[in-house]
């Protein structure tokens, strides 16, 4: 899918590492037609010994490397770096950006690049157990789509939408969706470990049970409601633990969490038209 082509990143952190690993494990390059570009020179070393892969402190550099660009940096540094890199794209570059909240416009405008792929990966990518939802600009051609489609599923699973105001959405639900299920899992230890479970102990149940809920509902194909329905007998301790969650309103507090984070998302984008 992406011989005698070059992929350069723009950003070296953790989830730039999770695709290069994905796309050099599943062999879909060589090292050799791989540069990332970080700001500190003991991470480019480390990178290049980890992965025997262009890496350096210049995102110039970088930028002229690649027929694939993938922008992996963070949004409070996106204006220095565009700056960096504005004239060192080719025209013909298809530019990946996984940055949240930075809408296509935005690059469109300041790069002046047309094939553009927007994406939202989240932190299960590093492990390539990921979420990833993208979009793509009508410029971007089938076989630049079949090499997009494989850069991110190298993060694990990946879905295209149609519609772009579907990434605002993604970043609040799967993108953000880690940070829910941690708090949820560190309020179950920290339960477990006030009845009198070592917290080693408490950890290993929930990460188990957890897992194996996930694992459930996928083999099965069963709806939430009709798993959780075949677990909780009447009057019995789910039954139980379910009307304290719902008394306590753990449906909306989830549900206006995540409509929170949609809005965050949305203006983050609309920071960049003003």
């Amino acid at each position: 899918m992406l011989t005698n082509t070059t992929l350069s990143f723009i950003g070296s952190g953790a989830m730039a590492e999770a695709m290069i690993k994905g796309i050099l494990s599943q062999k879909l390059i060589e090292p050799g037609s791989v540069t990332a570009s970080g700001p500190r020179p003991e991470r480019a070393q480390e990178l290049h010994g980890r992965y025997g892969i262009h890496a350096l402190t210049d995102n110039k550099v970088a930028a002229r490397a690649g027929k694939i660009v993938v922008l992996s940096v963070k949004p409070q540094i996106l204006p220095h770096v565009v700056a960096e890199i504005r004239s060192r794209l080719a025209a013909d570059t298809l530019l990946i950006s996984i940055i949240a909240g930075m809408p296509i416009s935005f690059i469109r405008r300041e790069l002046s690049i047309d094939a553009i792929v927007r994406a939202m990966p989240n932190t299960p990518g590093q492990i390539g157990h990921g979420m990833t939802v993208w979009t793509a600009t009508e410029t971007v051609d089938e076989p630049a789509r079949r090499q997009a489609q494989a850069i991110l599923g190298a993060l694990g699973r990946e879905l295209y939408v149609g519609d772009e105001g579907y990434l605002d959405m993604a970043t609040a639900l799967s993108g953000t969706g880690p940070a829910y299920v941690f708090l949820f899992m560190e309020a179950l230890v920290d339960a477990g470990v006030h009845m009198g479970f070592s917290r080693r102990v408490a950890q290993e149940l929930v990460y188990q049970t957890i897992e194996g809920s996930v694992a459930i509902a996928r083999e099965t194909g069963l709806h939430p409601t009709e798993l959780r329905n075949r677990v909780t007998s009447p009057g019995g301790t789910s039954a139980e633990a379910l009307y304290q969650l719902e008394k306590g309103g753990l449906r909306t507090v989830i549900s206006k969490a995540v409509w929170a984070a949609y809005q965050r998302s949305k203006a983050l984008g609309e920071l960049t038209e003003k």
